[in-house]
């Protein structure tokens, strides 16, 4: 700190903050360090968040002047950071585990970065009071809660390791060491220890991971092979025995030796396959004194993915020539060998393959099955998966008998009953018509019933539709009653094409009050199994409609007063309960993003807001 200031160094952004913020970041500088979001290195490892850093910003940063009632960066500002719905923090996409990594890293990267923008580019003219409000208590509790999500995620990776919930994936890795003259022999010792650390994380065996080691300065040498040690233990005692070389830097020449003998069949690397990871991890402290980059490409080529480690005064340029996509994740720097083995646990989560139904990381509603590195969802008995491959439903949608049981009395004359038609065809629109999915069948009733056809007597859509428009207009009383208890004892049997062990659902439509009692039938369809709607308009009686609904009654009764308003019914109503639901739909991390946004939104216009007011009051001062 020099004077009433303070510079903070938060995911590539350098923020320089006045007196009124310095207890609020001291309290933010806390929550990152304990979440492992603050940076503490002079050379920072690449990390996605750098990719909104401006290359120009310098090392300090702009300032806030607090001397003066009036707020001016004193350098011109960076571009302004992209929004939060910005591609760099994907609002939606699949859900998968490598989306939820990204987010849980984008998301307090892109809302810091909000937050310190608007520490740096504040330039209407308020009073100190006002500048203490660009990170407020609100704000900064929706900052905590991010932070939050952040923690929770590599929380729950660590807690799945310690539980025994994590496995390694079947892994051929060979570390690349080098024991050039420029590592000393006390710190070769603690390039073996992190060595040792790494691999005490390990599922190391045969059909496991296999580990090999390679030693390289001027020359190269293969201390393990993959083939050599099956066991942790034997492995972690042969890397103790590592001594140092001692000579030059040949790199690109360790590379190749790796590619062409270590990676062989004959030292007991698998045949490639998409089940067996093959990964090289190389730990450098100088310039190589050959070239890396084509033959680190082969390598890549070949399908190993490298690590690049770099220590103290490493070419860096060399280390993303050396390294695999996205360089992010796999260029790593620690300023001296004494702190290699903070990269231990990185390295411990990159091999780690969760149980993710086990740590309860799925989105699966009902069965979560465990599969190598993944989950897939099934649901219990009598329940169906759906096409997002995560929620179940209790129906069948691919076996379903619809009766539609429709009042032709003489009330609803005949310009509606054609409304009515086009209403039965909006809902036959919704359903899978087929031989082996749903079955439709229509009666229509007035003081007698009529069975316009039964079930199954049309197996698509355009012959069932036609059907249902060729339909006569009885015009006579409302016998509903009559009309349900002929549904009882006729329209569900198997005589009349009604499928055993099939769902059952029957639509009723009425205009009026029934002219004979329907208690005792609606309930016994309802014993039956049956699943009821009830449809009325105009003077149709609602507590009739009540009577015959299935439960829970606001799902399965709807009523409107107007014939033209049938269609909306036809929307709300839906025959099975298999929902389609949207594929892009967002989990609750990117939800709680959005309404990040809005509050960070809500909190602008409100500092501008007071700024106009103060302004007004100094104006009317003077």
């Amino acid at each position: 700190m020099v004077g009433s200031q303070r510079t903070s160094r938060i995911h590539g952004v350098t923020c320089t903050v006045s007196k009124p913020h310095i207890s609020i970041l001291s309290a933010l500088q806390l929550t990152l360090s304990v979440s492992g979001l603050l940076e503490t290195t002079s050379h920072p490892p690449l990390q996605p968040c750098l990719s909104l850093h401006s290359s120009s910003e310098g090392t300090t940063g702009p300032h806030m002047q607090t001397a003066s009632a009036h707020l001016t960066p004193k350098h011109t500002p960076p571009p302004a950071a992209p929004p939060l719905s910005s591609p760099l923090c994907p609002p939606c996409g699949p859900h998968t585990s490598e989306r939820r990594a990204l987010q849980a890293k984008l998301l307090p990267c892109c809302l810091l970065r909000t937050i310190c923008r608007r520490f740096r580019t504040a330039a209407f003219s308020d009073p100190p009071s006002v500048a203490a409000m660009m990170l407020t208590p609100p704000l900064f509790l929706l900052l905590l809660g991010l932070v939050g999500a952040q923690a929770t995620f590599d929380l729950r990776t660590a807690a799945a390791t310690a539980a025994g919930l994590c496995q390694t994936r079947p892994t051929d890795l060979i570390f690349i060491i080098d024991s050039s003259r420029s590592v000393r022999p006390s710190e070769f010792e603690q390039v073996k220890v992190f060595l040792a650390k790494v691999i005490e994380g390990l599922d190391v065996g045969p059909n496991a991971t296999r580990v090999g080691v390679v030693n390289y300065a001027s020359r190269v040498k293969n201390e393990v092979s993959l083939k050599t040690h099956r066991t942790k233990a034997g492995l972690i005692k042969a890397v103790t025995k590592i001594e140092p070389l001692s000579t030059g830097t040949m790199t690109g020449l360790a590379i190749q030796f790796a590619l062409n003998v270590a990676f062989s069949e004959g030292e007991g690397a698998r045949v490639k396959s998409p089940g067996i990871s093959k990964v090289a991890i190389i730990v450098t402290d100088g310039r190589p004194q050959d070239n890396v980059k084509d033959v680190a490409q082969r390598a890549r080529d070949a399908g190993i993915e490298i690590f690049a480690i770099g220590v103290g005064r490493v070419d860096m340029s060399t280390l993303r020539q050396m390294a695999s996509d996205p360089l992010d994740d796999h260029v790593d720097y620690v300023e001296s060998y004494s702190v290699i083995e903070k990269l231990t646990k990185k390295f411990q989560e990159a091999f780690c393959v969760s149980d993710l139904c086990a740590s309860g990381d799925h989105d699966c509603q009902q069965v979560c099955i465990s599969t190598p590195g993944s989950y897939k969802c099934a649901c219990k008995p009598g329940f169906t998966l759906m096409d997002n491959g995560r929620t179940c439903s209790a129906c069948s949608n691919s076996a379903t008998d619809v009766v539609f049981l429709i009042d032709g009395s003489k009330s609803i004359r005949p310009e509606n009953f054609e409304l009515v038609k086009k209403w039965i065809n909006q809902i036959i629109d919704k359903l899978d018509v087929s031989h082996n999915n749903a079955h439709v069948g229509l009666v229509q009733y007035s003081s007698s019933v009529k069975q316009e056809f039964p079930l199954g007597l049309y197996n698509n859509r355009k012959d069932l539709k036609d059907a249902v428009k060729k339909m006569a207009y009885m015009e006579k009383g409302t016998m509903t009653g009559q009309a349900l208890r002929y549904l009882l004892d006729n329209s569900f049997t198997p005589n009349q094409g009604a499928r055993p062990g099939v769902t059952k659902v029957a639509i009723v439509f009425t205009d009026g009050r029934s002219q004979d009692y329907i208690g005792d039938a609606a309930k016994k369809a309802k014993e039956h199994g049956y699943r009821m709607y009830a449809v009325g308009v105009g003077s149709a009686v609602e507590d009739e409609l009540k009577e015959i609904a299935s439960e829970p009654i606001g799902e399965h009764y709807f009523y409107t007063a107007d014939f033209k308003a049938m269609s909306q019914i036809a929307k709300k109503l839906r025959i099975d309960i298999c929902q389609e639901e949207d594929p892009c739909e967002c989990d609750s991390l990117v939800k709680f993003q959005k309404k990040v946004e809005e509050a960070l939104q809500a909190l602008t216009k409100k500092i501008e807001s007071m700024s106009k007011r103060i302004a007004l009051l100094e104006n009317k001062i003077v």
